[in-house]
């Protein structure tokens, strides 16, 4: 006999419940979602429709790997960020929603209005680049990535959401850069997790890309390199805004601050945690 919606649902809420736990049922509904082609609120509308048995053990295979701890976004391949809803593999970071800080950051750093050069170094899914070039069609953005996998993702979300105002380049940090470019505002979500530190061993973080996640042995080697890199390519009054982890602000600031960058500030997240800090060069280009 086929499994209804429901039966199914109960089956995988219980066995995802100790990985889980308060979202053991919201995982459930999106794998079999996702299994069965469909919104979640289908599944809410016909919870004693019958499942087919081909589908129903794809989904028990979902829910398998789930439970084994491999992230959602990587089984369903898709994770809403901003407005958009972004395809990722585990070639990218799962992108977050702390993250939307840091283009809600850019977005308010420059006139709206006004044409402007923004550059995403490390853009992974394309998510930042995306979702700022999303809001602004008359802004150029550029997005770097050393990582041609990543750069691969990011291509193919641009080409599906339609946001053909932004180039792809490769190569690290500002290397893909021309040596004569500048940009209004240059946006990064660098590496910043300590070596060894234990959240790396939890949630999500194991089973994504390493070489995004760890930035050295105080997790501040990647932005002390993005820093030098990024600076020569602002534009004078441009901003350089980065992502950073809770209790980096200090250091991070301060790192800008030796660069030569002005009024350096960190802003916090909705949860109240230090999240972006960044600062705006001098006028001088010299």
């Amino acid at each position: 006999m086929s499994a209804t919606v429901r039966e199914l649902l109960a089956e995988a809420a219980s066995q995802l419940a100790p990985r889980a736990a308060d979202d053991a049922r919201a995982e459930a509904e999106i794998l079999l979602a996702h299994t069965l082609g469909c919104e979640r609120a289908r599944l809410w509308a016909w919870p004693e429709a019958a499942v087919p048995a081909t589908v129903a053990a794809s989904c028990r295979g979902l829910v398998r790997r789930r439970a084994a701890g491999e992230p959602v976004a990587y089984l369903t391949g898709r994770r809403g960020f901003w407005t958009l809803e972004l395809e990722v593999t585990p070639a990218v970071l799962i992108p977050r929603p702390e993250s939307e800080l840091l283009v809600e950051q850019a977005l308010a750093m420059l006139p709206p209005h006004r044409p402007a050069r923004v550059a995403d170094l490390g853009t992974g899914s394309g998510a930042i680049a995306l979702a700022i070039a999303a809001e602004r069609p008359g802004w150029e953005v550029v997005a770097t990535d050393a990582s041609a996998d990543a750069l691969a993702v990011a291509r193919r979300n641009a080409s599906r959401l339609g946001l053909v105002h932004v180039a792809f380049r490769l190569g690290d940090w500002a290397e893909a850069l021309r040596p004569d470019e500048r940009f209004a505002a240059i946006v990064s979500n660098p590496p910043y997790v300590a070596d060894g530190d234990p959240h790396l061993a939890e949630g999500d973080l194991p089973w994504e890309p390493r070489a995004a996640l760890v930035g050295g042995p105080d997790g501040l080697d990647a932005i002390r390199r993005l820093v030098a890199a990024a600076v020569p390519h602002l534009e004078a009054r441009g901003w350089l805004l980065l992502e950073h982890g809770a209790g980096q602000g200090e250091a991070v600031g301060g790192i800008l601050e030796r660069a030569g960058l002005d009024g350096v500030r960190t802003v916090r997240d909705l949860a109240g945690l230090e999240r972006v800090s960044g600062g705006r060069r001098g006028r001088s280009l010299d």
